[in-house]
């Protein structure tokens, strides 16, 4: 498994825990919510073949710094990104952000400069209103959420991954998945984001999305059940120039659902 998050950084919003394998032209894999960068970790063998790639746990995510009061939203997470750029040296490296990620390096580029050779956005978080009803939910009452019994709340994080999905995942990979917030630290950090969350963060750059300096192109799990296809296909409508790909019957969490299938739709994108 070429996945690995050996060395650790120090950012703004504390240590963030990343990796690397490959050589050839940068690429930088982007996580969301509320997945880490494991997630990747059946697309890594494959892109390490003919790049350099590096991926991340975000801060207050993974093996990254969970502290008390550690800010985690996005508009920490997209200094955070451009932070890394600036940590591993890369000019213009290629991206493939999904979910929160999408976000992430959005603000990344139109607010801190981070310039990129491409950009792939994967059923991202990008346009208001963001994510399924349990997100909204919990945001308007983590108080009431915070203080559950540890078996309540894994009981919980596992519903959630699962609702997002519409291909059931190898057992190894939900349990990778769930893992980071099982412990104390991880427990808090969940509800933490559900409180930081700001769809201010997105409506900063929404009607910027026509000045992106990079060709994009857009990825979308067909029947993702948390970001329909019409966002994509709206968010698309945004990016003048974008390209649009689909994938059929794939839901939320392409990189795991359906890995061949998304190597298959980064093929032609990632090709020198």
């Amino acid at each position: 498994m070429t996945w690995n998050l050996a060395h650790t950084a120090d950012t703004p919003a504390g240590p963030v825990a990343w990796g690397s394998a490959g050589s050839g032209p940068p690429l930088v894999l982007a996580h969301g919510w509320p997945w880490s960068s494991v997630s990747w970790h059946r697309l890594i063998p494959a892109l390490a073949e003919t790049h350099s790639v590096h991926w991340y746990d975000m801060p207050g995510y993974g093996r990254s710094g969970k502290r008390a009061d550690q800010p985690t939203g996005l508009d920490v997470q997209g200094q955070v990104f451009a932070h890394m750029l600036t940590h591993w040296g890369l000019d213009r490296p290629r991206v493939v952000a999904h979910d929160f990620g999408g976000a992430t390096s959005l603000r990344a580029h139109l607010l801190h400069g981070a310039e990129f050779d491409r950009l792939v956005l994967m059923n991202v978080v990008a346009m208001r209103p963001w994510g399924s009803a349990f997100f909204d939910h919990v945001g308007r009452h983590v108080d009431a959420f915070t203080g559950l019994p540890p078996h309540i709340h894994e009981a919980i994080v596992r519903a959630y991954i699962g609702g997002a999905l519409v291909t059931g995942l190898d057992a190894d990979d939900t349990e990778a998945l769930v893992a980071p917030w099982l412990d104390d630290a991880g427990r808090a950090s969940f509800y933490r984001q559900f409180a930081q969350a700001d769809e201010g963060f997105t409506a900063d750059i929404e009607p910027r999305y026509g000045e992106v300096r990079c060709p994009v192109t857009i990825i979308w799990g067909e029947a993702d059940p948390w970001i329909p296809l019409d966002r994509g296909r709206a968010l698309h409508g945004l990016m003048p120039g974008s390209d649009f790909k689909t994938l059929p019957g794939v839901g939320h969490l392409p990189q795991l659902e359906a890995p061949e299938a998304v190597l298959r739709a980064l093929s032609g994108v990632l090709e020198n």
